[in-house]
């Protein structure tokens, strides 16, 4: 048997699990033969992701997202109707092994809660009633592809035609045409003019990242594009993927012609998988074209082609070197920062990698120019930046902003009233006050990489909390103790003060755990995970006060009538 290169092992695993609905003992041994690994090393791989399984998961496989604004949305009601109507516990199968129901971190559909994939199809804006409808149209014999929900994109707001960069029409080929006109320099050189940082929420400066990799040593070298979106309240690579995936593809174009590679992969969050096909279809239409594969046209002898790489659940992945041990077909773990992806990165070699939406602006420089894009936005924050926006608001979905708008401005265009919270780039963000709506969205001010979650007077700011902190929980690789003990302990701490157990020493105790997370975890997981918690503590310390009670061990949240409503059903019927 001709052993397989481990960077397809994920693919082999898909395949084998999408034969029978799980990965048998047998599956395992056949990985393993076929790679040339040990049984142990595949079942450390399948472990590590939340959507490989070692048992059954029924024909049907549901997973219901469990982030703060499906929580908000109506979570508890649309869990209970997909337990009632499957006969699935969450967490397991009905009897019949027909359904299999489970939770899962966010799946990138937050402007459209509360939302699950069921045999990885999306189905949004559920209530019971519609819980019901599709669980009878699956028992009827339809197809989940057939009852799925078409994810249209609402482009709720992008700026006069003249200062809209990415959402403005899109002619297949223009940046490719335009790109022959410089060498690899020069691209290089105007994607450092242009100021373009990384989009993703770290902002290093791209044509940095392209230069180091174009000048470092070896004939081989990769354009990866991080496509694993899995920060909660985050969506808007979603919709680049949905409404423009020519223009990534160009990007990356761009990106291999500059540093001088020969391969691009891009790697897709499992989550969306129902975005696949037509990830495929506009590639193998630009090979049609002559815009991939053995050359490319217009531009010699230089060589470019693309392939995706489906993930299998795991937020770790976003973080760059933890995307590329995935690629290389491991436990998406991150690496030790001891050099730099772009002189060692995936198999050893440079390797540039982005985001959706970075490469989307980079594909956008060549196309309209270096003075269009430098033009727009602030001094340090140059052109515009897409943003997901969601929860208690009127209007969400994407909108494209020009660097430098006011955060009151922009809550004004989402029809937010009544906001109390802003969660900014998600739980690991930057927690801010509705008081602070003179801000400015700016690498000088907020930093924002996309998601920007909208909380009314009426949100609890310690259901917030509680949920950013199950999901870090969760979703820690368990690599490093900081991130894998921290992590819980702080969960511990928000849920003792929800439930009136905190004493007075409790917010330091919190405030301490958190600085031992930050500063000693390995990966940017743990390094900001307590962000939010920091900045609650900080800006409402009056809330906090209120949870704390007195030394006596007086809980002020106990309820006589809640202990005694199980014993005055049983012996009056009634609570």
């Amino acid at each position: 048997m001709k052993i397989k290169e481990r960077t397809y092992l994920l693919d082999r695993l898909w395949e084998l699990q999408n034969a029978r609905g799980y990965l048998g003992d047998a599956d395992i041994l056949q990985a393993a033969a076929e790679f040339g690994i040990s049984p142990v090393d595949v079942e450390g791989v399948t472990g590590f992701y939340h959507f490989f399984h070692r048992q059954p998961t029924g024909k049907y496989t549901i997973y219901l997202n469990n982030s703060i604004l499906s929580w908000f949305h109506g979570f508890d009601r649309v869990k209970a109707a997909f337990e009632k109507e499957t006969g699935a516990a969450i967490g397991g199968t009905d009897p019949t092994g027909t359904f299999g129901f489970f939770e899962t971190s966010c799946i990138g559909l937050s402007d459209r809660e509360p939302a699950a994939l069921i045999n990885f199809h999306p189905f949004t804006k559920l209530t019971p009633q519609k819980v019901k409808r599709i669980i009878n149209g699956l028992k009827d014999g339809k197809s989940p592809a057939e009852l799925a929900d078409t994810v249209e994109e609402k482009v709720q707001y992008k700026p006069e035609e003249d200062k809209t960069i990415l959402l403005r029409d899109f002619e297949p080929g223009k940046a490719i045409e335009k790109l022959k006109e410089y060498s690899p320099d020069q691209v290089v050189d105007m994607i450092k003019e242009a100021g373009l940082s990384g989009r993703g929420g770290a902002f290093f400066p791209t044509g940095m990242k392209w230069e180091f990799a174009r000048k470092a040593k070896g004939t081989v070298k990769y354009i990866v594009c991080n496509a694993d979106e899995g920060e909660p309240g985050t969506f808007k690579d979603r919709a680049l993927l949905n409404l423009l995936p020519g223009l990534l593809i160009e990007g990356m174009i761009v990106a291999g012609y500059a540093v001088g590679a020969t391969e691009g992969i891009i790697y897709l969050r499992a989550e969306y998988t129902w975005l696949l096909p037509k990830l495929n279809a506009a590639l193998q239409d630009y090979r049609q074209k002559g815009y991939l594969g053995q050359s490319i046209k217009g531009l010699g002898k230089y060589k470019f082609d693309i392939r995706v790489q489906l993930g299998a659940g795991a937020y770790i992945c976003g973080e760059e070197t933890a995307l590329l041990e995935s690629l290389e077909g491991k436990r998406g773990e991150p690496r030790l920062k001891n050099v730099f992806p772009t002189d060692k990165g995936f198999l050893g070699k440079p390797t540039v990698i982005n985001n959706v939406e970075t490469f989307c602006a980079a594909a956008r420089i060549i196309e309209l120019g270096v003075e269009k894009f430098k033009g727009l936005g602030t001094e340090k924050s140059t052109g515009t930046k897409l943003l997901s926006i969601a929860g208690d608001c009127k209007r969400p979905g994407l909108y494209e902003i020009e660097w430098g708008i006011r955060l009151g401005e922009l809550l004004d265009l989402c029809g937010a009233e009544d906001t109390k919270y802003i969660q900014m780039s998600g739980p690991s963000g930057e927690l801010i006050s509705v008081e602070e709506r003179e801000r400015v969205i700016s690498l000088e001010d907020i930093r924002c990489g996309g998601s920007v979650m909208i909380f009314n007077k009426q949100r609890d700011l310690f259901t917030i909390l509680q949920n950013f902190s199950r999901f870090f929980t969760y979703e820690s690789c368990g690599l490093c103790t900081p991130c894998r003990a921290g992590n819980p302990q702080l969960l511990h701490m928000i849920e003792r003060m929800m439930q009136g157990k905190a004493a007075p020493g409790d917010v330091e105790k919190a405030l301490q755990w958190s600085a031992i997370v930050k500063h000693n975890s390995r990966c940017g997981l743990g390094q900001t995970a307590p962000n939010s918690l920091e900045q609650a503590i900080q800006k409402f310390p009056h809330l906090f006060k209120k949870k704390l009670v007195r030394d006596d061990n007086f809980n002020r949240e106990f309820s006589l009538e809640k202990a005694t409503e199980a014993y005055n059903i049983l012996t009056h019927g009634k609570g």
